[in-house]
């Protein structure tokens, strides 16, 4: 449970793009483009590469450096 602290502001402002990045590149999937247009428009054009590791990131370092 070293990586997941969902008790942690921290936790989750790294969890949310992650989750919003995974959505955006697995549109065809689940074929749900009206929450992927909000996700853009919240996101500025981010590609979901750039939010995905982002939050991998953020993740990682709040393992790394909080008890």
């Amino acid at each position: 449970m070293k990586y997941i602290k969902p008790l942690s502001l921290t936790w989750w402002s790294s969890v949310v793009p992650l989750c919003a990045g995974i959505a955006v590149v697995t549109v065809p999937w689940h074929g749900s483009q009206t929450s992927v247009d909000l996700i853009n428009a919240i996101s500025q054009d981010w590609p979901p590469s750039m939010m995905i590791n982002f939050g991998l990131v953020g993740i990682g370092l709040r393992g790394a450096v909080g008890p």
